[in-house]
């Protein structure tokens, strides 16, 4: 944590110092958004979703078609950001050269943060024939472990810096609902007063999840707790109501007019304050009653007697008749109890521990926010947030640091047919995590060096290593070159061919080059084919490395543990394009898929067992995602055609994706890069492209 002797303090000891620290922390992010090295945004996939379906589906291959011919140029984009929320924060709050900050214009934040310490996130993934548990990725891992690493206390010192980018990007009439329970609720409620002015708190709200809970030792906890907070005073809020049952409607509005034959409640006509006497028809001139005022103007009045809407009680007191008619319903207060949270037989579940009901999530983005507004959910998780918003009109910002998440979340909105949105990942995140885990002069060529060390290689000289990032490895007869990779760029092509020459010529030539990569191009699996070099190897620095050297505690502890796994790659037949009016057909087709490291893959011995066995019968089977871009243009890859797991739309398998794609494009003359990206069962992504020329050329 950071704090010497804090171990001994209580917790709210602790607490000013968490939150001063927090603040800090918070502080140096946002002094950073103008350096030159501040966090960006990749774009991995811009979604145009179109799933595939069995039925042609005339609207929506038009509506695909004119999307694509004006480009897809809209003024916003809805964003799905996978990665770290702080991250993701400071990249929106600096803003890039497609989209100018963020800071101020975020109208409404819901955040439904992890508050279960011993919750279980492993994921179940049901292949053909078996079904696989496999236990967090390592980033979420250590991720989880940060957040609970000291109880309580650590997860304040994770939410409080969140909490204050949330306010940076909140509008001055934003609002924040945090979504928690009895584990850490009041301890945030103390963070949120301190953040956003205790002033600023408008609500708590109960949401009673479910019916019971029973529990021999105490009474049985069945509700979660919603803090509400605006930035400021002048926000935007709209009541919400709900119908009210018979029952409730006689039990309110218990007396029933004469003349009119509808149920009404009696409600005074005056209210605190001094006015003025008003004129009651054949009544007279009244004047209200000492201290108070008429509420009604003369005119309302005159008209209320005109059609029966005010009588006199027996001392000729007036009153008005509220008509249970013109109420639009009950208006809803501050403990929820019309719904509960998602069961096993609901038609929404989409198979998520976390996953809340859409109609928590209409509530709240109906009270806060208008059509058009910017809602962002830092904690994804199961997408529902951003698939209310989008179906309530609202754009969106939704992310999360699991990979199981975002592609729940790609899916949902697919299948739901949202607006085109981009799926985004933070850029250089291994160089933020370094500069986090090893200070802010830390050196790209300091971290090539600890990967040298793991890998087992020694640091060629300083002259002939001007980068630090070339090692090598000499035994039983053979030499290897080793080459660490930038962790601030994708390792490609042109990454390949330079160490290929190093190989070649570098101090009189080696036997073998191996390449360490952190972030690769989707198509190096096809880049490695083409070179057909035997004497090349290309490997997997494990993502979450610096956290592990922050837990572990030194690099010799981790010697034996780390693994540099291989790449995955997909093929697929030649792609063929037929000419059709102004459109032209492309068909696609997938060949195979090969996981070339079930090692890296966070499984025990009799699940990995499990998965050999599907590698090997139905490699296909492993496919969780896959899309095609028609015109790849080598940079952002435009998905226009999809289909995964659990799409029925097409065929009745929800364990297997359909192996051909038929889609419907508009023409273009000469040859089209055809781009198919897929996603295994783990998250892991592949890319193939091919040109294709045009027909009858």
């Amino acid at each position: 944590m950071g704090w010497p002797g804090d171990m001994a303090k209580s917790l709210l000891e602790q607490l000013p110092g968490i939150v001063a620290e927090g603040k800090r922390q918070a502080e140096r992010t946002l002094e950073g958004l103008e350096g030159r090295r501040r966090v960006g945004l990749q774009t991995r996939e811009w979604v145009l979703p179109s799933r595939d379906v069995a039925a042609k589906d005339w609207i929506a291959d038009q509506s695909r078609l004119a999307h694509l011919r004006e480009g897809g140029a809209d003024a916003w984009t809805n964003r799905l950001i996978y990665g770290d929320n702080l991250l993701a924060m400071a990249a929106l709050l600096a803003g890039d050269e497609h989209t100018p900050s963020l800071r101020g214009k975020v109208d409404l934040i819901y955040i439904d943060p992890p508050f279960d310490s011993k919750a279980d996130y492993r994921t179940k993934v049901a292949l053909p024939g078996v079904e696989l548990e496999q236990r967090p990725t390592v980033i979420e891992q250590f991720a989880y472990s940060d957040t609970w690493s000291d109880g309580t206390a650590s997860y304040l010192a994770m939410i409080t810096p969140r909490l204050v980018l949330m306010r940076e990007l909140l509008a001055d009439k934003g609002s924040i609902y945090v979504h928690l329970d009895w584990h850490v609720g009041h301890y945030v409620k103390i963070v949120l007063d301190e953040v956003f002015g205790k002033d600023s708190f408008r609500n708590e709200i109960i949401w009673r999840r479910s019916y019971s809970h029973n529990d021999g030792k105490k009474f049985g906890a069945i509700h979660d707790t919603l803090f509400f907070y605006t930035k400021s005073n002048n926000y935007s809020f709209q009541p919400v109501f709900i119908p009210r049952s018979e029952e409730e409607t006689i039990e309110e509005y218990p007396s029933i007019c004469e003349s009119t034959g509808k149920r009404f409640k009696s409600v005074s006509m005056n209210a605190a304050g001094q006015g003025d006497a008003r004129t009651f028809g054949p009544r007279g001139l009244l004047s209200p009653p000492k201290g108070t005022h008429w509420r009604w103007s003369q005119e309302r009045i005159d008209e209320g007697l005109r059609i029966d809407k005010i009588y006199f009680t027996s001392p000729g007191t007036p009153r008005y008749k509220q008509y249970a008619d013109d109420i639009q319903g009950k208006q809803v207060q501050d403990l929820w109890f019309d719904f509960m949270a998602i069961s096993s037989r609901s038609n929404e579940g989409v198979d998520y521990a976390t996953q809340k009901p859409e109609r928590l999530l209409e509530r709240i983005i109906s009270a806060s926010s208008e059509e058009g507004e910017l809602v962002l959910d830092g904690y994804g998780g199961s997408g529902t947030t951003a698939a209310v918003a989008e179906r309530l009109g609202r754009r969106w910002i939704t992310t999360d640091i699991g990979k199981p998440a975002c592609m729940i979340m790609r899916k949902r909105l697919i299948d739901q047919g949202a607006k085109p949105f981009l799926y985004q990942a933070i850029g250089d995140y291994q160089v933020e995590a370094a500069r986090s885990t090893m200070g802010r002069a830390f050196r790209i060529g300091d971290l090539s060096q600890i990967v040298l060390s793991l890998y087992g290689a020694l640091p060629l000289p300083a002259d002939d290593n001007p980068q630090r990032n070339l090692g090598s490895v000499v035994g039983g007869g053979s030499k290897t070159l080793v080459v660490v990779d930038s962790p601030a760029k994708l390792t490609g092509t042109a990454t390949l061919r330079r160490a290929l020459a190093q190989r070649d010529n570098l101090l009189g030539g080696w036997d073998r080059v191996v390449v360490l990569g952190w972030n690769f191009e989707p198509g190096i699996g096809q880049s490695i084919a083409a070179l057909n070099d035997r004497r090349l190897e290309v490997l997997v620095i494990p993502p979450d490395l610096l956290d592990r050297l922050k837990k572990k505690g030194g690099i010799e502890k981790l010697r034996k543990e780390v693994r540099f796994a291989s790449l995955q790659y997909l093929s697929i037949e030649p792609v063929s394009r037929t000419h059709s009016g102004e459109d032209e057909r492309i068909t696609v087709e997938l060949r195979n898929y090969v996981l070339l490291s079930p090692e890296a893959i966070n499984l025990d011995e009799a699940n990995r067992a499990k998965l050999h066995k599907v590698m090997n019968a139905e490699p296909l089977a492993l496919v969780e995602y896959w899309a095609v871009d028609p015109d790849y243009d080598g940079e952002v890859f435009r998905s226009v055609w999809q289909d995964y797991r659990g799409n029925t739309a097409n065929d009745d398998d929800p364990l297997r994706v359909v192996t051909r794609a038929e889609l419907v494009v508009p023409r273009h003359a000469g040859e089209r890069r055809v781009c198919v990206r897929a996603v295994d069962v783990f998250g892991y992504e592949a890319e193939v492209v091919q040109t294709v020329a045009e027909p009858g050329a």
